[in-house]
């Protein structure tokens, strides 16, 4: 998305070259809830959803941000739309003579988000559909098969590794100088960071897509008088985005409850749409002028081969 891409001036430019730079020494083994991010590797996603339309797989920019004992994989599409409407809030707050606030806020990325805690065993799925949603369960068990065959990424030096995941043959290369058994989506388990995977059919793909070192972001100091402003399906406007943990938000639910709650968004996603804007409107706080939100829910995509097949498949 260059258009987005070229307004942007929060997130760093990827693809910084990573040969010489040591990270043992940051990558720790300690167990925690809440962790700094010090490396992020990016991704070109592709999935294939549609097997009669293979021409035209599901593509998106996605990142997995690294720390000590902890990752999150996530849209790096949608941070910079988050950037960029977050800019764009900013300016009209400032230009608006009595508040007021239009914003026409669009996004076709993913809202989901994946956290693992290896040394807990643990993993964490953010959805959102208007609010956030936190489904806990266990890091997934993956017997992956070693190989001898290295390569090298932007001056990471890797190894491949192989494994079947929910019906699938996953290739993976892996980055034993990040030591930390992350990966993105669901997949894990090896000596070090995967900073490449792909399943045999290539339906589903995560292409390296650069490597940079995590600068911390500046600490934003609020007034005791600035009012706390609330954006619908984004997080905190003064969030830092290069801690890792878990959003303080979320609804805790299951797998089975959230998957009740997307079928209601499905027979009727306007009536959803507009109840949920009416019951958060009326919980923002102050009396003042609430920003006027436009939503329109684009209609559900064909998904014959899903990312999850059955396992005898």
């Amino acid at each position: 998305m260059p258009d987005i891409i070229a307004v942007n001036t929060v997130i760093m430019k990827r693809g910084l070259m990573l040969a010489t730079i040591s990270l043992s020494a940051i990558l720790g083994a300690q167990a925690q809830s809440t962790d700094t991010a010090h490396v992020m590797v990016h991704y070109k996603f592709t999935h294939v959803r549609d097997t009669t339309n293979r021409q035209h797989p599901y593509t998106e920019n996605m990142v997995l941000l690294v720390g000590s004992s902890a990752s999150v994989y996530k849209s790096y599409d949608r941070q910079l739309q988050d950037a960029l409407f977050k800019k764009q809030l900013a300016d009209q707050k400032a230009s608006s003579p009595d508040g007021s606030i239009k914003i026409n806020r669009q996004s076709n990325a993913s809202g989901t988000e994946y956290y693992q805690f290896p040394n807990e065993g643990k993993l964490f799925t953010r959805e959102r559909l208007f609010n956030s949603y936190l489904i806990e369960s266990s890091m997934p068990a993956m017997d992956w098969k070693i190989t001898s065959d290295t390569a090298t990424f932007s001056g990471l030096k890797c190894q491949k590794a192989m494994a079947g995941y929910k019906g699938r043959t996953y290739t993976a290369w892996f980055c034993p100088d990040l030591p930390i058994h992350a990966g993105p989506w669901k997949l894990n388990g090896l000596p070090g960071v995967i900073v490449e995977a792909y399943d045999a059919k290539r339906e589903v793909s995560f292409m390296f897509d650069g490597v940079e070192m995590v600068t911390p972001a500046p600490t934003v100091v609020k007034t005791a008088s600035e009012p706390a402003i609330v954006l619908f399906g984004m997080d905190d406007v003064d969030a830092n985005p290069d801690i890792i943990e878990l959003p303080k938000n979320a609804i805790k639910t299951t797998e089975s409850e959230f998957g009740k709650l997307k079928e209601a968004v499905r027979k009727n996603p306007e009536a959803f749409a507009q109840s949920m804007m009416a019951a958060q409107a009326a919980n923002m706080p102050g009396n003042g002028p609430k920003p006027e939100l436009k939503i329109k829910v684009a209609p559900a995509p064909v998904i014959n081969n899903p990312i999850e097949l059955p396992e005898n498949k």
